[in-house]
Parts: structure tokens; sequence; C-alpha cells
């Protein structure tokens, strides 16, 4: 498993990076059998977010720490460095630039963009 890292450096430029999730064995409900599931992490706040089809919004940084996991559709991004990713059913995308540049998001399906926003601050 893997997720997409949009980062700033000092200088205000952000970036991409893909991360590798690491799972271990272990026992998490039991007496079910163990699992590889991975450590967990403190949160804040959990919403369900809607870009309507054709929807393309200025660049702009992440206003807090987040994480998002795409449910349908599928989105565009670009870090201020030019790179991209695309975003689609199933992507996992950890937004930490929330300064600098940002980046710019657009939905290029012809459905709308779901997803899930979970928030770490």
């Amino acid at each position: 498993m893997k997720y997409y890292k949009l980062y700033v450096d000092a200088a205000g430029e952000s970036h991409w990076d893909d991360i590798e999730v690491k799972v271990e064995e272990r026992s998490f409900a039991p007496p079910a059998q163990a699992i590889e599931i991975s450590e967990p992490e403190k949160v804040e706040r959990v919403m369900f977010l809607r870009l309507r089809s054709g929807w393309d919004e200025p660049i702009h940084p992440t206003p807090v720490a987040q994480r998002l996991i795409c449910l349908a559709g599928t989105v565009h991004v670009t870090a201020s460095d030019g790179e991209f990713r695309t975003i689609s059913r199933g992507d996992v995308w950890h937004m930490e630039d929330k300064f600098g540049k940002g980046h710019h998001t657009k939905v290029t399906s012809e459905d709308d963009f779901e997803a899930v926003i979970i928030q770490y601050e």
C-alpha cells in the first residue's frame, strides 16, 4: 500500500513523494486471527467532500495537515514545482503544504469527485 504525500520545502515550493505504508501482522480484534495493520494515527476530524465535475480551483496551500481518500471521480493535482499526480478511486493523498506556493487541483472526470477527508490538526 502507498499514498501520495504533498509537502512544502523551506523555500515554499511544494513537492510530491510516494510513501509506502508499513504494516505488521498482529492481533487487532481478539479473538479474530492476526491481521496486517499499520500503526494508528491520531486525527481531529473526518469529513466528506464533493467537487463537481469541471471544478478548477486557484493554486493554494492546504489549510491543515490532512489526508484525502478518493471514493469516486478523478482530480489532477499539480505541485508548485510542476510535478503532478492523478488522484482517482482508491488513491490516498496526504497534504502537508500548509504555506508557500501550494498546489492546483482540477476535476478531470465526467463524474463528480468524492472523497473522505481526515484532518490531523
